[in-house]
């Protein structure tokens, strides 16, 4: 039987699947603001500067991370506080399923649950 779609927090330990998802909007696209892919160990700890305050979570079916949505600091400054800047990423073969759209539902609820009013996709 095969497995529905999951939503779950996303841990450290996820970065080499979550990597596979990011490298290649980093190598193929401009909108990560990155030039190189980092490493797993950078990946992780991003994943748990993440957690320590904001959402970070992992789409799955069938133990495959299908993509992955997390919100950081808008601008970083207090009167910012309500809002948080948004992420996205899906599996390049994975898009056009429905699966962004419960990605950001999810990040959007928990966001509401923690008094952020603005999430801005930049």
């Amino acid at each position: 039987m095969k497995e529905e779609l999951t939503i779950r927090v996303a841990k450290p330990e996820d970065a080499k699947g979550l990597l596979e998802i990011y490298a290649p909007y980093v190598e193929k696209t401009a909108i990560t603001f990155e030039y190189a892919v980092p490493c797993a160990e950078e990946f992780s700890e991003r994943i748990e500067r993440t957690l320590s305050k904001y959402p970070y979570l992992v789409a799955q079916k069938d133990g495959e991370i299908l993509g992955y949505a997390y919100t950081g600091p808008f601008v970083g400054r207090a009167a910012y506080g309500w809002a948080a800047e948004v992420s996205i990423y899906l599996k390049e073969d994975k898009r056009k399923m429905g699966i962004g759209r419960k990605l950001y539902q999810a990040i959007e609820a928990v966001s509401r649950a923690q008094g952020i009013l603005n999430l801005n996709a930049c």
